[in-house]
């Protein structure tokens, strides 16, 4: 079953969920630290071209189907364009300021 976007624990991770979904670039960069970082299946990318290539560029797309740690690990469903839809684990790091510092995607 579905969570809401808008009943996610976490409001760092939520306004990241929610940016995805609304395509939102501009509102999707704020939630970032300055220095962030990711990782896609363990291993480290480039931060603005993974976003581009997998986010923006493609239509991503997360359907929330649980959260843990407080709302800052989620297991979802998540699609786009290129690669279709993909059960996927979701890891997020959130600064005190509010601002995601790293987050970590792989199948789950």
């Amino acid at each position: 079953m579905t969570i809401q976007t808008a009943k996610l624990s976490d409001p760092a991770v939520r306004a990241f969920v929610t940016a995805v979904n609304a395509h939102d670039r501009e509102g999707f960069m704020q939630l970032l630290a300055p220095g962030a970082t990711m990782s896609d299946d363990g291993s480290d990318r480039d931060l603005a071209e993974w976003i581009e290539d997998e986010i923006f560029a493609t239509h991503g797309h997360l359907e929330v189907d649980n959260e843990s740690s407080g709302g800052l690990a989620l297991i979802a469903r998540y699609r786009n364009d290129t690669w279709g839809e993909m059960r996927t684990r979701w890891n997020f790091v959130v600064a005190d300021d509010g601002r995601i510092t790293r987050f970590e995607t792989r199948q789950a």
